[in-house]
């Protein structure tokens, strides 16, 4: 028996479907809020004749009605794509359409002049954007084995947080000089992260099955197992899927509200605004492979737990901390326990399914953690307009943390078993 080893080149270059996602993402949240803010919230306010107290909570019901279209299609179209047979794969036709779409919808957004064209576009944007995300992320499980999957999405989901400090740093720069800049700079890398997928990334026909196969795995979904382990695994993954959506609620409420916290508690510039946040991803990204490698050995499991218990601890003292150098201190803690989270927890989910059924449980998982994006931007909008004060973000993700961290204690599943640690050596030729 040869130990498998993972294809790294193949699984970097998956990553550019990641990284155009990231990219996206985080110039959104990064850029959306201030543009509601600052423009077109107060407009709604004024016409309205409402209190003007409730502007946050307004901005954050906004950035919320998107992600609504996140919620009911990402489950749809993973579970499409894992139907799907084209000659270029199951998961290709969708990532082919959907992502230049989103590249050309993605630099309109600062140029609507009108509130309705601003959301017609925000909704379009995230409509398309909820075709492809589920199948660009179920890649990277389709061709890489189980026991690798956490080591393999460490590589996904560095490639992500290069796409953030993109959008943070490049982003900051560019919206300094003009503020459309940005949006227009992030679709650049989006076109060019699709041309090096279709070019670089080939998706054979059931190359997936031939890996569970040759692994040894049972290909059988939750519901052709035996009633008692149905049980168990079901109960895992419910307890599991409430975690991701508690800890997504911390992490989005954070990355929604912090260019707005940055620039009235700190007294920073939009721009410095987001490169702050740069400071998170960097050792996101110097963690992520880490945090796959830490967790072959300790388990998903726990290094999940190490992590929650990290950003439970660390958010909440952000609050009496006014000097933004130390803010950037903690927020390169932050980053580092927030990859044992993240990079741990795709694996954990996709462990409980077959291959046939690989995207529409990454549509699960987007369903929790897009559920998350709804109810954070509002909540955490909704405290900072009670208490006025908007440092009590930090707050409300410490609760989320700690919720998610009491759910993880239930999960008794989703570890890859200790005899699936090594594969046939005709495996080991596949990635090579």
């Amino acid at each position: 028996m040869k130990k498998l080893k993972l294809n790294y080149r193949r699984t970097f270059i998956i990553g550019f479907g990641f990284l155009a996602s990231s990219i996206a993402w985080s110039m959104y949240n990064a850029f959306v809020p201030p543009m509601l803010e600052n423009t077109f919230v107060p407009q709604i306010i004024a016409k309205l004749g409402l209190n003007a107290g409730i502007l946050t909570t307004l901005t954050g019901i906004i950035m919320t009605l998107d992600n609504i279209f996140g919620v009911i299609f990402q489950p749809v179209f993973g579970a499409l794509s894992d139907r799907t047979r084209t000659k270029i794969g199951r998961r290709m036709p969708y990532i082919t359409i959907g992502l230049p779409v989103c590249a050309v919808l993605f630099a309109l957004i600062p140029l609507m002049p009108s509130l309705a064209m601003f959301m017609f576009v925000l909704i379009v944007f995230n409509f398309v954007m909820s075709i492809w995300r589920a199948p660009v992320v179920a890649l990277m499980p389709d061709l890489t084995p189980a026991p690798l999957r956490s080591q393999a999405n460490g590589v996904i989901n560095l490639m992500g947080g290069i796409g953030s400090i993109l959008a943070f740093l490049i982003g900051g720069l560019l919206a300094d000089m003009w503020a459309p800049a940005p949006f227009f700079f992030s679709s650049a890398v989006m076109l060019a992260a699709l041309v090096v997928l279709r070019v670089f990334v080939k998706e054979p026909p059931g190359e997936a099955a031939i890996r569970a196969k040759e692994e040894g795995e049972e290909d059988k979904s939750i519901g052709e197992l035996p009633a008692e382990e149905k049980k168990a695994r079901t109960r895992s993954l419910i307890f599991l899927l409430i975690a991701i959506f508690f800890w997504f609620n911390g992490y989005n409420a954070i990355e929604t509200l912090f260019t707005l916290y940055a620039i009235n508690v700190l007294g920073v510039t939009e721009g410095a605004a987001a490169m702050m946040l740069a400071f998170f991803s960097v050792t996101f990204i110097a963690v992520s492979i880490p945090a796959g490698l830490l967790a072959n050995r300790i388990g998903r499991r726990n290094a999940i737990l190490i992590g929650l218990a990290g950003v439970t601890l660390l958010f909440p003292a952000v609050i009496f901390v006014k000097s933004a150098t130390v803010v950037r201190l903690m927020l390169l803690a932050g980053g580092a326990f927030w990859a044992f989270v993240n990079i741990n927890s795709l694996p954990m989910v996709l462990q409980l399914c077959s291959h046939k059924d690989i995207g529409r449980y990454t549509g699960y998982y987007y369903l929790f953690s897009f559920s998350a994006n709804i109810t954070a931007p509002i909540l955490a909008g909704l405290l900072r307009d009670i208490v006025q004060d908007y440092g009590s973000v930090f707050l409300y993700a410490g609760v989320a943390y700690l919720l998610a961290f009491l759910c993880v204690l239930l999960v008794r599943h989703g570890e890859l078993p200790k005899e699936k640690q090594s594969v046939d050596a005709i495996l080991d030729q596949m990635d090579n």
